[in-house]
């Protein structure tokens, strides 16, 4: 469809850009999932770029929505809903562009997953630095453009410790060049540098394999690449109102192909597997300037793939390294790091390639579950799953959850996301993972308590189909609910909420609306109760008041004498509280 087109890099286009880029990611995610095969063949380029730019669009709808909350017209927001993708709002009295742009870099930065997500983050953040230096509205036309790509590719540059050529920076350096040239005699055309910038890009992109030995054997482009192209379609999209024509990337040898995504894999994961680091370390970091120089020199002494993005206090750390602990600890050293995330690569046997053990012989069939809190990875775990810690806020993305498949070590695995955001997320991680050869069936749990009802009736014995039938069926016969505090003012469905409102969620919307946690929480029960029920399931959070369980088990006693409750306790899980009802 048609989209109405900007004519100046203001607020709107910003939105809008981000919308689109979201939007075209997803279609474009498991294509560039398939070709990821440098610096590591973990199948997740696609996927981490998606999340990185979800997060800008998060941040960027959060301004919008917070300057028509200040206007007197609150948006209709629901926790958990999606966010719009490139929905145009009315014009009038937005917020400001130096608002919007820099939401934008922000979300980027804290959202950023994997080595490209991490580049694409400080793309993002060096235009926002053009766009608005001076004030509005300074840098908004042809020229400001030209300006902007030009200091995103050579910041990204300089947040890489040792540039590759053949990557996505290659790619950004070639659009800036482009536009370079396009911004000649184009004073406020912002559609003729974008379009510049793409064409640019595709060709830097088609490049790629004569630039990179392990492309141009496995006959693939560079994924991150592949992805700031598509972000370059969704500006060309943003200021012409269509996506550009139909130009299909270069793929060499159709390598994309189902047939050779795996070939391709396979190729770039042995050449890994015999020198890669075995680990991939990312964290948010509180630092100086200084600190965060020293903070380099370390972590490239410790490992490869460095990429430090961020300024003003606040950095986004990437690093490949055999050892996870100095990674972390060199960030406690320079500041404070949080939202630290650490993936294996699941090659550590090259590391003991002289061992004389024996493999591992493979189990029949595993589940492997994402789980919101240590609490409920302990249970999961108890019941023979392995798990995916996802904290709140940090969603695993699909490289996670194909490494834990791979961990199971099953020749039949059933995956239980227990979210609904995790779809997309789960179905990428399958495929990647039937592609090795493993039988995955993929149960869309929209919660963990669902999960717990699948798990219940899980049966190694049985038949595969079979297994993932009851699995199914137990889990779709489970109402699920949350009691959770607004974050914000909002429409819901059962009305306007304040920030630091609680609310009650049944089956993923907002059915009610109080003050008490407590209260909630019963009032939610009772509605999920009045269609009958047999099992309760309570999963406490951390920062949920001690008593609530204990009011609701007297509650089902009394008013509902044929259910039984069972009582969990699910840790740091983003919610005060779990329930279901089977």
């Amino acid at each position: 469809m048609a989209q109405v087109p900007q004519r100046f890099f203001d607020a709107l286009a910003v939105r809008t850009w981000c919308g689109l880029s979201l939007r075209a990611l997803g279609r474009a995610r498991e294509e560039i999932d398939a070709i990821n095969v440098y610096p590591v063949a973990d199948g997740d380029t696609g996927t981490n770029l998606y999340l990185t730019v979800e997060s800008a669009v998060a941040a960027v709808e959060a301004v919008f929505a917070a300057h028509a909350v200040d206007a007197g017209e609150p948006r209709a927001e629901v926790p958990g809903a999606e966010v719009p993708g490139a929905e145009v709002p009315d014009a009038g009295g937005g917020p400001s562009l130096a608002d919007a742009v820099g939401a934008m870099a922000h979300g980027a930065l804290i959202g950023a997953r994997g080595n490209s997500g991490t580049i694409l983050a400080q793309l993002l953040r060096g235009m926002a630095q053009v766009l608005t230096a001076g004030g509005e509205p300074a840098h908004t036309d042809g020229p400001g453009l030209r300006l902007a790509l030009r200091h995103a590719a050579e910041s990204a540059r300089q947040a890489v410790a040792h540039p590759v050529e053949g990557t996505v920076l290659t790619v950004a350096s070639a659009a800036a060049d482009a536009a370079d040239d396009a911004a000649v005699g184009a004073e406020d055309d912002c559609a003729a540098v974008a379009r510049a910038a793409y064409d640019g890009a595709r060709a830097a992109l088609a490049a790629t394999p004569g630039q990179l030995p392990v492309l141009e054997r496995a006959g693939v482009v560079d994924a991150g690449g592949h992805g700031l192209v598509t972000v370059l379609a969704a500006l060309v999209e943003t200021f012409t109102g269509r996506a550009p024509g139909p130009k299909p990337v270069a793929v060499p040898r159709a390598r994309v192909a189902h047939g050779d995504e795996a070939d391709a894999g396979e190729c770039a994961a042995q050449e890994g597997d015999e020198s890669g680091p075995a680990f991939e370390v990312i964290y948010l970091l509180e630092a100086e300037d200084a600190a965060v120089a020293r903070l380099r020199q370390r972590l490239d002494a410790l490992g490869d793939s460095l990429v430090v993005v961020g300024g003003d206090g606040l950095w986004n750390v990437h690093v490949h390294v055999d050892d996870a602990g100095a990674a972390v600890e060199a960030g406690v050293e320079a500041g404070r790091p949080y939202r630290i995330r650490i993936t294996h690569f699941g090659h550590g046997d090259a590391h003991t390639a002289g061992s004389e053990r024996p493999p591992r012989e493979r189990t029949q069939r595993a589940v492997v579950a994402v789980v919101p809190g240590e609490g409920l990875a302990g249970l999961y775990t108890e019941a023979g799953a392995t798990t995916v810690l996802a904290r709140p806020g940090e969603p695993p993305a699909s490289g996670e959850l194909v490494q834990a498949v791979r961990r199971a070590h099953a020749r039949e695995v059933v995956l239980l996301p227990n979210d609904a955001e995790l779809r997309h997320t789960a179905a990428a991680a399958a495929e990647q993972a039937r592609t090795e050869g493993i039988r995955v069936a993929l149960i869309p749990t929209r919660s963990a308590v669902q999960g717990i009802a699948a798990l219940a009736v899980h049966e190694s014995e049985r038949r595969f189909d079979e297994d993932v039938v009851a699995m199914t069926s137990a889990a779709g016969a489970t109402r699920h609910a949350e009691v959770a505090v607004a974050e914000r003012q909002s429409w819901t469905t059962a009305g306007i909420c304040q920030a630091g409102d609680v609310l009650g969620l049944v089956d993923g919307d907002v059915a009610v609306i109080g003050a008490d946690v407590t209260e909630v929480a019963a009032t939610v029960l009772d509605r999920m109760l009045a269609a009958g029920g047999e099992l309760v399931t309570l999963v406490l959070g951390d920062e949920a008041p001690e008593t609530v369980t204990a009011h609701l088990e007297a509650r089902v006693r009394e008013a509902y004498l044929a259910v039984d409750t069972v009582v969990y306790r699910g840790g740091r899980q983003g919610s005060l509280l779990l329930i279901g009802v089977e």
